[in-house]
């Protein structure tokens, strides 16, 4: 379990905010900081700033469980998201930097045969696109982990499970730190303390964007804040079909290498990894209600944790060190919104639901293409706006898990 990550001497530049760039991303958070690394390096977009409110990656970005998988359904969604897989995959050597990346395989374990049939189906639509998924019955699973609770004698038995030996974890403050560093280094400035109250448009065109310390004039406006997306469009006078709900997590304190592997755990609620210093990490389902404040509810703590002791009774001496929640966005369609707006150059990226981590690197490519040609990229061109407008939906409700 032990890893050689260490954080770096130097972090990146403060500097004083330019009077007009070309782009500004608003949202400093993993998928704006992947956006304007993108700009820089895919593009030569040099003349980029980030605007964060707080400081880099205060939001959802240091607040997640830090899994990565593609084991989608749809055939929008499955290219995609194995695509910002093949992202992590390249990326420590393209940055030279350690993100503690570490592709442990996961499991999806069903408890039911309709839960069964379910999850097959997923496994082959991913085989037809080449994307790596088998199906393991219960002494299979017992060779893959070993502690899982195989008993019959529960009240919601393990029937088999789907493994993507390709998916796994990685340290979200090591992947924010490589992400606003290389940023950084292709001059992108990164303006900490700067909260957006509103943007200049001119006919119908986006023009600047209004920040508590002072207007900033921008050719082409990128959205990417995760959490308070509604809020952000809304000043720019557009309606989104998103409502932000709390997610919550739990760390435990350190014990030795028990998981190997990611557990998730549908009919549960609940997901569990070990991470690289051997805390146990654990999520659980998002809170019911609308809200924009990081914080859940006991109650789904509760749950969570006898979910997780029904999976693994050998957890049950562990102590629980820490608690926190993020802001998600979610879609009807339980998928992404990655394009353009009614309003000429004010882009958006947003609706990652809970499993915006693992998009990070792919998002912030294809949403750099996105905005550097004025036009999306093939990946993510379903992935628009007016697809509510005009009813094509990409329903992923089952293989995004937003219900937990």
């Amino acid at each position: 379990m032990e890893h050689a990550f260490a954080n770096p001497d130097f972090l990146w530049s403060s500097p004083e905010p330019r009077a007009a760039y070309d782009v500004l991303i608003v949202g400093g958070g993993l998928h704006g900081l992947s956006t304007a690394y993108h700009l820089a390096r895919n593009h030569g977009v040099r003349s980029v700033a980030v605007l964060e409110r707080g400081w880099l990656g205060g939001g959802n970005a240091v607040r997640n469980t830090a899994i990565i998988r593609s084991n989608y359904l749809r055939s929008e969604s499955m290219p995609l998201y194995d695509f910002c897989l093949t992202r992590w995959e390249a990326w420590a050597d393209e940055v030279g930097q350690d993100i503690a990346f570490s592709q442990r395989g996961l499991l999806n374990v069903a408890h039911s045969r309709a839960e069964a049939n379910a999850a097959k189906r997923v496994m082959y639509a991913n085989r037809l696109y080449g994307i790596d998924a088998e199906w393991l019955e219960p002494d299979d699973i017992r060779r893959v982990c070993p502690i899982l609770n195989l008993s019959s004698d529960v009240r919601y038995p393990v029937v088999g499970a789907t493994l993507q030996r390709r998916g796994g974890i990685a340290r979200h403050d090591a992947v924010v730190f490589a992400l606003a560093r290389a940023a950084n280094s292709l001059g992108v400035d990164l303006l900490q303390g700067y909260e957006v109250t509103g943007f200049t448009i001119h006919r119908n065109r986006v023009t600047g964007v209004r920040t508590t310390r002072g207007d900033i004039a921008a050719g082409k406006v990128g959205l990417v804040g995760a959490g308070r997306t509604p809020l952000l469009a809304a000043m720019a006078g557009i309606e989104v079909p998103v409502q932000c709900y709390p997610l919550q997590a739990l760390v435990s304190d350190i014990v030795e290498p028990i998981l190997g592997c990611v557990i998730i755990s549908g009919a549960l609620h609940v997901y569990v990894s070990q991470a690289h210093k051997g805390e146990l990490v654990m999520g659980a389902s998002r809170d019911p209600y609308h809200s924009y404040a990081q914080r859940g509810s006991v109650h789904v703590l509760e749950q969570q944790l006898q979910a997780a002791l029904e999976l693994f009774p050998i957890m049950s001496r562990v102590h629980m060190l820490r608690t926190w929640a993020g802001t998600v966005d979610v879609t009807p369609d339980a998928s992404p919104i990655v394009g353009l707006t009614p309003v000429d150059g004010l882009f958006l990226n947003c609706g990652w639901g809970t499993g915006g981590f693992k998009a990070t690197l792919g998002s912030g490519w294809l949403f750099a293409h996105t905005i550097a040609h004025g036009a999306p990229h093939v990946l993510n061109a379903r992935f628009s706006l007016d697809r509510f407008e005009s009813g094509a939906l990409i329903d992923e409700h089952g293989a995004a898990a937003v219900s937990h």
